[in-house]
């Protein structure tokens, strides 16, 4: 079986890995927390009941079918139950959980004041562009 990229001279192994290659855990895992935090940083501020339902039924689902650290955040879940009351409530459950993982993989915590700076607005200008 031939594919698109066989024949393709390789320059750069990284870009082409990343360009023809499943995602690893460390890109997987930043693409679903790309996600999930954007997903919250744009939930309404006053959400309908329906959206509520919503949002704990895509967490819950998401959490179950996610390769990595599923059983270690609907563990999570269990205890601290998704808080979909407002955009600010879901952001921060969101990065309290975010934490609890960064702590197990011994990665520095996010300052959770912060989760619109970084996922809504943008922290510079820069962004914008």
């Amino acid at each position: 079986m031939s594919y698109p990229n066989d024949n393709v001279e390789v320059k750069n192994n990284d870009t082409w890995r990343s360009d023809n290659c499943p995602a690893d855990a460390v890109t997987l895992g930043r693409a679903a927390w790309v996600m999930l935090h954007t997903t919250a940083a744009y939930y309404p501020d006053r959400p309908a009941p329906s959206q509520m339902d919503s949002m704990r039924a895509f967490m819950k689902s998401f959490f179950e079918n996610y390769p990595c650290l599923g059983e270690d955040l609907k563990r999570e879940m269990e205890e601290e139950p998704i808080r979909v009351g407002s955009r600010r409530k879901l952001s921060d459950w969101l990065c309290r959980q975010h934490n609890k993982v960064n702590a197990k993989l011994g990665k520095p915590m996010f300052d959770c004041s912060k989760v619109f700076d970084r996922w809504l607005q943008g922290y510079s200008q820069i962004c914008d562009e």
